[in-house]
This record gives structure tokens, sequence and C-alpha cells, in this order.
């Protein structure tokens, strides 16, 4: 247990760099800068990377489809009950997508191989792919609304790259077309310089961060989602399900991930109080720590591991 949260914590620290660079460097480091170089340069290499790494079979896209019905699930009521709890259309829009959309990448992935071994990579970078397609599409889509009308809020939508980056590099895994080791290397390392600046990013929107003047009912609201709504009606998707008891646990520990680095790309392109999300995301990261202990204590002997 010590390994895993010990491992995790060399992932945070390239949080605490970019915090350290904007308490530093202040006005001078622009962290909306920051965000369309992540977005538009090097979110693609992520996707394009992660599709690359494993050849898709039916088995996998089952896990796809399971993980987008547990998001359909919660996310309906979630829509509905977003309009009466909140007039701000921002905060509206915060709420009605940042709890359903985990850091199933940056976090997820290192955190499979350290619980279950290499045999979770297959598995977590699918989750991490489709979480991608929520964040990117969906995300993009609502994040959008909180500033914009439906027709810009479609147009911003289709214009993230990863998108068609995505479906290129689907379509090429699924014909097994061959990948030059040199073309492979060059995808590796503009996705892991993709991850780590999303995490410096983070960082520098931590800063300044004044989690008394933000809306207390935004944060019991998205982070009810996060940890309870969401691994809650989790669990129930996947006790109807046939997937083998490791690949279930592999899912819902993807479901407790806290929330995605991405939250704030989009926040911050679309104006939709940035700030206050990076808060939300501080608040998941520290929080998932005990939820993680308590996984590893009492979820994972359930599933036999």
């Amino acid at each position: 247990m010590f390994e895993t949260l010990f491992s995790i914590l060399f992932v945070y620290l390239f949080i605490a760099l970019g915090y350290l660079a904007k308490r530093l460097f202040k006005e001078r480091l622009d962290a909306k800068s920051l965000t369309i170089m992540s977005v538009y340069f090097m979110q693609p290499f992520v996707g394009i990377w992660g599709f690359s790494t494993a050849s898709l079979s039916p088995a996998h896209f089952k896990v796809v489809g399971l993980y987008f019905a547990m998001i359909a699930i919660g996310l309906a009521p979630t829509l509905l009950l977003a309009k009466s709890l909140f007039d701000d259309t921002k905060e509206r829009a915060i709420f009605s997508i940042a709890g359903f959309v985990g850091n199933t990448g940056n976090i997820g992935i290192p955190l499979g191989i350290a619980l279950f071994g290499t045999q979770s990579v297959i598995y977590t970078t699918m989750i991490n792919l489709a979480n991608v397609i929520v964040v990117y599409l969906l995300g993009a889509y609502i994040y959008s609304r909180g500033s914009f009308d439906v027709k810009r809020s479609i147009r911003n939508m289709l214009s993230i790259p990863i998108i068609p980056a995505s479906l290129v590099a689907i379509a090429a895994n699924l014909m097994h077309l061959p990948l030059p080791a040199q073309l492979a290397e060059l995808l590796k390392m503009g996705a892991y310089s993709g991850i780590v600046l999303q995490l410096f990013l983070l960082g520098t929107f931590l800063y300044g961060i004044r989690i008394t003047q933000i809306n207390p009912g935004l944060f019991v609201g998205v982070l009810t989602q996060k940890f309870l709504l969401v691994p809650l009606l989790s669990a129930l998707v996947l006790y109807f399900s046939t997937l083998s008891p490791t690949v279930q646990a592999i899912l819902l520990m993807e479901m407790l991930t806290p929330l995605a680095v991405a939250n704030i790309n989009l926040a911050s392109l679309y104006d939709c109080k940035p700030h206050d999300v990076g808060a939300l995301i501080l608040l998941s990261t520290l929080l998932f720590t005990v939820v993680l202990v308590l996984f590893v204590a009492f979820v994972l002997p359930i599933y036999g591991i």
C-alpha cells in the first residue's frame, strides 16, 4: 500500500513544480498559453500514442461500453439537477460534468500498474481513451455552454484536435497498420510531454486559489458526485456484468480517480471559472489519498485481490 501511495506522490511532484513556477514568475507565466499548447499541440500525441500501445479487441470495447454506460446513467439526472441547484451558468456547467471526468490517465494508468501489474495497462489505456472522448466531446460542449450559445459551443467542441487524431489512430489500430519504431518513439515522447505539461498546468492554476471565496455548494455537489454517486453507480453496473473480478476492480478504480486535469484545460479555454475548477481538482486529489487507502484495504479483498 505504501509503495502505491509513494508512486502517486511522485506524480504530484510535477503539480508542485507548476505551482512553484507560477509563484516565482507570476504574470510572466501565462497559464492560458500553456492551455492552448496542451490542448491543440500536445494532447493529440497522448491520444494517438494510447491507441498504439496494444491491438484493440471486442473484449476491450466491452469495457469501454460499460464505462460509457456508467457515465450516462449518472449524467442524465445530474444535468436536470444542475438547473435547479445553480443559477450561475458557469457553475451549472461545472457541476454537470466535472465529477464525471476522472484522471484516468495521469493517475489511473500508473496506479493500475502498481495495484494490478502490467496486465492492467490495456484496460486502463482503453478506459482513458474513452474518458478522452467524454472530456473533449461532451465536456468541451458543456464547459463551452457556460460562456457561449449552442452553435458556438458545438463549433468549439469540434475544433478540439485530439478528436480527429484519435479517429485516425483507431482506424490504424483496427487495420493493424505497422508503426515504424522511430515514429512510435516520437509518439511516446510527445505523449509523456503532454502528460507532464498537464500536471504542470494544474500546478499553475492552483497558485492563488482562495477556496473560501468559492460557492461551497459547488464543492459539495461535485465531490459528492465523484466519490459517492459515481462509485455506487459503477459498482451497481459492474455487479451485473460478466467481466472478471480483476477487470471489474480495474474499472472501479478508474472511476474513483480524482478530477481530471483536462477539466482545467476546458474551463480555461472557455472562460468557465478555471480557478474554481482548479480548487475542485486540488480537493479531490487530496481526498483521493484517503479513498485509495479505503479502496485497497476494503474493496480489493472483495474482488479477491
